[in-house]
């Protein structure tokens, strides 16, 4: 089964420094048939102003993931973990027993355009802990490659779940599959660009929950990039 969730359909945040789109209840927004989707949590699609961003501000027991896909944002928690995150980099915080941290605009000048990720790990009251890759492109040009796991390889962060994030950078008309293990189901994030997956037709910000799947097939008709969740 294939459940469409449109990027006009997602919630809409919006204040001078920070325009967001959700694609799960989030905050002031509340939508009962997208509070979560197993122990994924949060989508946050984010465009953040230049010279802004997140003051310090607390977490606990999340799995936070940060996934840029223009420009950078510099990161510092209270576990002394930070640096400047990019594109072709991905950034795991978990959060645990309890982190502060603050996110801001690497550029004064340039728009940040970021996905912010949280799944819900499945032991609470860990040590927080930060951990950032960078992804090699050969891993993720033309296929999807794997970039979380609870199990990582090198180039992969840990997620305290079990969970896997796969990514796919695709040239136009190229198509992409993952199988999907019996019981899984899974996310299809569209970041850019425009694919098909079976009957329908994702553009840049559209999702599909997919379910009751044994191969998950995607064909970019235009350069794209999907994230693909596979959860329990």
């Amino acid at each position: 089964m294939i459940t469409v969730r449109r990027s006009e359909d997602r919630g809409k945040g919006k204040i001078d420094w920070l325009d967001s789109r959700f694609s799960f209840s989030f905050g002031d927004y509340y939508d009962p048939a997208f509070e979560s989707f197993g122990p994924l949590r949060v989508i946050n699609e984010d465009w953040i102003r230049g010279g802004a961003g997140f003051p310090p501000h607390p977490h606990r027991d999340m799995e936070i993931v940060t996934y840029i896909l223009e420009g950078a944002i510099a990161h510092k928690d209270s576990t002394g973990g930070g640096g400047t995150i990019r594109p072709g980099e991905i950034q795991r915080m978990s959060a645990g027993s309890g982190i502060v941290h603050a996110e801001f605009n690497a550029s004064p000048t340039e728009t940040c355009h970021l996905l912010q990720i949280w799944i819900m790990p499945s032991k609470t009251g860990i040590a927080p802990g930060y951990e950032q890759k960078t992804i090699p492109p050969e891993v993720v040009q033309n296929h999807f490659g794997r970039i979380a796991a609870p199990e990582p390889c090198e180039n992969e962060v840990r997620l305290v779940q079990d969970a896997e994030i796969w990514v796919a950078k695709l040239d136009a008309d190229v198509e992409a599959m993952r199988p999907l293990a019996q019981g899984r189901k899974a996310w299809l994030q569209v970041a850019r660009g425009e694919v098909t997956l079976g009957e329908e037709t994702l553009k840049a910000g559209d999702a599909a929950a997919i379910s009751d799947q044994t191969q998950i097939t995607v064909r970019s008709n235009v350069p794209s990039e999907a994230l693909l969740f596979d959860l329990s």
